[in-house]
């Protein structure tokens, strides 16, 4: 004797199916696959901030922020110079992405929980902080030396109103005098008004790469902040694709490149990954 399927089990089996269709389309509509089929990634980014990103004297952008996109590229299409760079001032960098302007947006993004909001934030490619920037013969070595000093230091910052707070975080008795650019800063510094100055960390370091032996900076920094880059908020594969290209380039295959970038831009040798069990499930 046969039965017939009881209602309840018909509806379950209508909702499974559309819920499989629905997935389907999904993966279908995922921007991975618009990306594939259009043969080149669109990357929002800048031009100004050397070393993320910035004109090369052949006028091509070059920095951290342009490599790492590239090694996103790399992923996708196994050519790591099929990448379309939109210059965007910083202040576009998410309504860019929500307009589909670009595909992503790799321009030295501080990830925050309210930005989190708006975009999705891939894994983080780089970890910043505020560091000193001392020249090479003086005497102060490291922060203690710096700290013990007391008022007896200078230093040099980019004029805004959290400046005094954020050297004295660092130095608390420090003397600031503030500068309405970063050149003025360096000069500073380099004229001997200013004992050292405060500044990213990223830019001191490639400072250091670019001016070998003129600079050095204590084996300390603070306030940190970390970078990441950002797609589109609502599509899981295509941020599960780029977080996957992340991370193997700085953890996997792909090291060699990421290593490399990371050397040229920041003048650091990064240890090779861990072999065996996973770190990040430790």
């Amino acid at each position: 004797m046969h039965h017939r399927p009881t209602l309840f089990k018909a509806c379950v089996f209508v909702l499974a199916a559309s819920a499989a269709a629905m997935g389907v389309a999904q993966a279908a509509d995922s921007k991975l696959d618009s990306v594939l089929a259009r043969g080149k990634l669109i990357v929002g980014t800048g031009s100004t901030n050397a070393p993320w990103h910035f004109q090369g004297a052949d006028g091509k952008l070059q920095g951290f922020d342009i490599d790492i996109a590239r090694m996103v590229a790399q992923g996708l299409f196994n050519d790591p110079s099929k990448v379309e760079f939109v210059v965007q001032s910083s202040d576009a960098r998410i309504p860019n992405l929500l307009t589909d302007k670009v595909d992503m947006s790799c321009q030295f993004i501080t990830v925050t929980a309210s930005r989190a909001q708006q975009v999705a934030f891939t894994l983080p490619y780089y970890r910043e902080g505020v560091a000193l920037l001392l020249p090479a013969n003086s005497k102060y070595k490291e922060i203690d030396d710096l700290k013990a000093a007391n008022d007896s230091v200078t230093v040099a910052v980019l004029q805004n109103v959290y400046a005094e707070e954020l050297v004295h975080q660092a130095l608390p008795k420090a003397k600031v005098d503030q500068y309405d650019s970063v050149d003025l800063m360096y000069q500073a510094v380099n004229s001997g008004r200013a004992d050292a100055a405060a500044t990213d960390q990223s830019s001191v370091k490639y400072l250091m790469v670019q001016n070998q032996g003129r600079y050095r900076s204590p084996a300390y920094a603070w306030s940190p902040q970390t970078y990441a880059c950002a797609v589109k908020r609502g599509d899981q594969d295509w941020l599960n694709f780029v977080n996957t290209a992340l991370h193997e380039a700085m953890s996997g295959v792909e090291f060699p490149t990421y290593a490399a970038s990371f050397k040229q831009w920041f003048g650091v040798d990064l240890p090779t990954p861990a072999i065996g069990f996973p770190v990040e499930f430790k």
